[in-house]
């Protein structure tokens, strides 16, 4: 791929991308109405102070739901070909499912998986 096609290609992403926010702000419904603007949660009107900080447990209990989410992301392809892997395939994925409960161990000693 030469350099002019590299701007071409970047170009016309730019106009379509472009038009298409363009083409949706003209065809959208708009509605102008003041408890369309207002802020809510569950339709109840809020109390207070809407911005609080939220605890780093959340965070952390969502991170390591992504990675042992991810973990069955890298198993299903290596299901498919087991039996074209053979024994290889085996050791390979034991050592993916000793380091998987290393991390596992190391979060649940660490007190991260427990829920306050």
């Amino acid at each position: 791929m030469n350099g002019e096609s590299l701007i071409v290609f970047f170009i016309t992403s730019l106009v379509l991308v472009g038009g298409a926010i363009v083409f949706s702000n003209y065809i959208a419904p708009k509605s102008f109405n003041k408890q369309k603007i207002e802020p809510y949660e569950c339709g109840i009107p809020t109390t207070g102070i809407s911005w609080l900080q939220f605890n780093v447990g959340y965070y952390l209990f969502a991170i390591l739901f992504l990675i042992f989410d991810v973990e069955t992301v890298f198993l299903f392809p290596w299901a498919v070909v087991m039996k074209q892997v053979g024994l290889v395939g085996m050791i390979e994925i034991l050592i993916f499912f000793v380091i998987l409960v290393f991390g596992l161990a190391y979060a649940w000693k660490k007190h991260a998986l427990v829920w306050e």
